[in-house]
């Protein structure tokens, strides 16, 4: 696997609440998490770092070994993102600056051939392949379940003005549910793990005809992406991990750029 990451405050932010890491574990495996930290003086930065380095910890602990199985990693990944919201919770819970603070997540765990993928909130996973760009995550936005019910439609959902209310989150409660699902990946195709200041600024459109263009670097495309929503505005945070699947399972190439 050939990952490459980047991450922007964008325009308007004072601080970047973003947080991701891709890496490989020791079997060889690839994992990555991007986490949105939200809060804003309630230390959105703070739960997104908590959650990222909690998650990491416990993965690099628990889905390093040998022979790891997909329903493993299904269920060492739902356990890693719910002590990641134990961790946030608690840390909320007994300090008032911290009050109400909270996260998404999206994590990736890529074993050969499949992506176990667990989320929580609007921070998205799309898989872009020769045919075309799927997004994989289901947005736990109340949009989302507005346009679910059939109260909004998907164009009018796109600039809702509560379209960045998010119903599900990590750290909020002391219970949480995590959405876990599989993806067969064939070499060449990518997976996107981004915040939603991408998505908000850039279209699926863009989004595959950006990592489908012959010849920049991964880490170049990332980049891409990047300028892409800073041109388009730049309203939020935005960051990406792009994951490439090839014929050999290793990971090179893994960047990170964290302009805070």
């Amino acid at each position: 696997m050939i990952t490459a990451s980047r991450s922007d405050i964008g325009r308007i932010r004072q601080i970047n609440e973003d947080r991701h890491w891709a890496g490989t574990l020791e079997n060889g495996a690839t994992l990555a998490i991007v986490a949105d930290g939200m809060g804003g003086h309630q230390a959105g930065d703070v739960a997104s770092q908590i959650a990222v380095n909690t998650f990491r910890d416990r993965m690099e602990k628990s889905a390093a070994k040998a022979g790891l199985t997909v329903e493993e990693g299904k269920m060492l990944i739902r356990q890693a993102i719910v002590g990641a919201n134990d961790v946030v919770y608690d840390m909320a819970s007994r300090n008032e600056q911290y009050y109400n603070m909270g996260t998404t997540i999206v994590a990736a765990l890529l074993l050969d051939e499949r992506a176990i993928i667990g989320h929580i909130g609007d921070s998205r996973v799309y898989q872009i392949a020769e045919n075309g760009i799927v997004q994989l995550t289901e947005d736990h936005t109340l949009v989302n379940e507005l346009v679910k019910s059939g109260q909004v439609s998907a164009e009018e959902a796109a600039h809702h003005p509560r379209r960045n209310v998010i119903t599900r989150a990590v750290g909020t409660d002391a219970q949480v549910t995590v959405d876990i699902l599989t993806t067969d990946l064939a070499a060449g195709d990518v997976l996107l793990l981004c915040s939603d200041g991408l998505t908000n600024m850039v279209s699926d459109e863009q989004l595959l005809r950006t990592v489908q263009e012959d010849g920049p670097k991964l880490s170049d495309k990332a980049e891409h992406l990047i300028q892409l929503a800073l041109h388009a505005g730049g309203d939020d945070n935005i960051t990406v991990v792009l994951i490439q699947a090839d014929n050999n399972v290793t990971t090179e190439g893994v960047t990170t750029d964290d302009r805070t």
